[in-house]
């Protein structure tokens, strides 16, 4: 049986909508081998929703793998240990298809490399800023151009922490993405073209503070104001407790500050904040993870 760690991921990071990502030390851990008929079971973070059957993003990512290279598998035992909350924008659906992904193609005896997987990948999850860096780790900014994935992985700064407000309800990624509007204002997209490219030269610089100005945003995060009760407090608490810069994880509810160090105070401040308004939630320290999904020993 194989068994694989996967990283969960935050993207957007504010202005970099789409776009951005990056891989963070949680993991979920996949346990996959072939066998007849299939075999499901989930442990940990959504094990009360997560389909055990052929809708299982996990299975339908190894399936992906074994029709690529002109197979047809007998069927799956799969085995799933979550430490990913399901559906709060810290890459959960990321982490099952690369997870299908790694742990299919390591049965096979590796046939694939990461620059195949990645667009496959992409094909599954319908955008490329989780995934990739699930899939590379790191910082990653990644693009779908004419049926071509193109993408860059940066090293984060080693100081780089981050303080992690994970609220007590799940906002689906459709649902976050029907409020947005077909269009925008010219100074709106001029506003966070310079913020994500200021925050790409940050990180590859490692100037933190620099990174931390560039995580503002006008393209989705206004518009997801209302399905995160307590969102703008959370912002201007996690800024005054001393984060560099803070946005919604993905598409929410999970908010992400930027830190420089440990600063269990920025947690402690987003968590009350969120309390206010009548949201419970978890906090939790999480650093960059340099390690894309790998099988493990």
């Amino acid at each position: 049986m194989v068994r694989v760690q996967v990283p969960a991921t935050s993207a957007n990071l504010g202005p970099g909508f789409d776009v951005l990502g990056i891989a963070l030390d949680l993991y979920n851990y996949i346990y996959i081998e072939e066998t007849s008929g299939l075999n499901i079971s989930v442990s940990g973070e959504g094990e009360k929703d997560i389909p055990c059957g052929e809708h299982n993003m996990v299975y339908q990512a190894a399936q992906t793998v074994y029709s690529r290279v002109g197979l047809k598998p007998s069927g799956f035992r799969i085995v799933l240990e979550n430490n990913i909350p399901v559906a709060r924008g810290l890459g959960s659906s990321a982490a099952a298809i690369a997870g299908g992904l790694v742990g299919a193609n390591a049965l096979l005896g590796n046939p694939l490399n990461r620059g195949e997987l990645i667009p496959m990948a992409v094909a599954l999850e319908g955008h490329p800023d989780n995934v990739v860096p699930t899939l590379l780790g790191g910082f990653t900014a990644a693009l779908r151009c004419e049926e071509r994935v193109f993408y860059q992985r940066l090293e984060p700064p080693k100081s780089l922490c981050f303080q992690v407000a994970v609220p007590d309800f799940t906002l689906q990624t459709k649902v976050a993405r029907n409020v947005l509007p077909s269009t925008v204002p010219l100074e709106d997209a001029v506003f966070n073209l310079g913020k994500t490219a200021l925050l790409v030269a940050a990180i590859a610089s490692g100037d933190l503070e620099a990174a931390g100005k560039a995580m503002d945003d006008k393209l989705h995060q206004p518009y997801r104001m209302d399905l995160v009760p307590g969102m703008t407090e959370v912002f201007a608490a996690a800024r005054e407790a001393g984060a560099l810069g803070v946005a919604l994880s993905g598409s929410g509810p999970t908010v992400i500050a930027l830190c420089c160090q440990s600063s269990p105070q920025v947690g402690g401040a987003m968590k009350s904040a969120f309390e206010r308004s009548g949201i419970g939630c978890k906090v939790m320290e999480l650093r960059p993870c340099q390690m894309g999904a790998v099988e493990l020993e």
